[in-house]
């Protein structure tokens, strides 16, 4: 079989792509906000998770939280409480929970929901029915989060 060059870019950049043994949006099994199973069945990759929390277009984590581990990088938020530490003060289904869909875990906040396809409005058509993060992203940013360790 064969797939266009464009096709199969446009497969790998999909964020609403699931891959088989990915858990989909909609199937995330939440409880009081935690998601104990991974979304991708394999451990996440703390150096990309780093790299997707500080891209802009991507997690932009730092647009509204403070990270002592990214203080290279400009422009540090202070809407969100500050990260330094997260991994010892959430568990890692916890974290999971929180970056899925924070919306379960905190009432009220404007973190948004990275992890669901449904439920919001998004201000670009091409984006429309899409998770912001991959299955993939949510685990290698959870996996990013739990070396963020107090000393």
């Amino acid at each position: 079989m064969k797939i266009s060059v464009a096709s199969a870019v446009a497969i790998m950049l999909g964020a609403s792509a699931v891959s088989a043994g990915e858990t989909a949006p909609g199937d995330v099994m939440y409880e009081d906000g935690a998601v104990a199973a991974s979304l991708t069945g394999t451990a996440g990759d703390a150096t990309n998770g780093r790299v997707v929390f500080a891209n802009r277009k991507q997690g932009n984590c730092l647009a509204c939280h403070v990270n002592a581990d990214l203080s290279n990088e400009i422009f540090h938020g202070e809407v969100g409480p500050t990260l330094d530490g997260v991994g010892s003060r959430w568990s890692e289904a916890e974290l999971r929970g929180i970056v899925s869909n924070s919306k379960l875990m905190f009432e009220g906040t404007i973190m948004p929901a990275f992890y669901i396809e449904t439920g919001y409005t998004r201000p670009l058509d091409k984006f429309a029915g899409k998770s912001i993060l991959t299955a993939q992203q949510v685990e290698d940013v959870v996996a990013y989060l739990m070396t963020l360790k107090d000393d």
